[in-house]
């Protein structure tokens, strides 16, 4: 019943929030969007794989900078390097979905909403 009452609650404060949170987004996404098109980035048509791959390097920095103990970051040293490679991944996801007009910051909202609906850790054991 308490874990029932609780995926209610969550579900009720996403959709009061939701709302706002997109736009928001999409304000940020256009920003990112605009900073790649004057950097030269969107010159041609993006390679959506290209794309992808570099968030996965993205990440994979962030992995990196974990196992060196996660130092300050050399570009933005008031962020841990950590925190710079998520916000590097962060800012390409924005830009090819503005870009391509994806609707990611929905489909983050739908899958929040039907997230806070399953089982405890989705019926797996991680």
């Amino acid at each position: 019943m308490t874990y029932y009452f609780l995926q209610c609650f969550v579900v009720f404060i996403l959709a009061c929030f939701m709302s706002d949170f997109v736009e928001e987004c999409q304000v940020v996404a256009k920003r990112c969007f605009e900073q790649s098109c004057n950097s030269g980035f969107w010159d041609e048509d993006r390679n959506d794989g290209e794309a992808i791959a570099l968030m996965h390097s993205e990440l994979s920095e962030a992995l990196e900078a974990l196992r060196r103990g996660n130092p300050p970051s050399e570009h933005i040293p008031e962020f841990s390097a950590v925190e710079e490679e998520f916000a590097d991944c962060i800012i390409r996801m924005m830009d090819l979905s503005y870009g391509r007009n994806w609707r990611i910051f929905e489909a983050l909202e739908a899958k929040m909403n039907y997230n806070a609906s399953r089982i405890h850790k989705h019926g797996k054991q991680f």
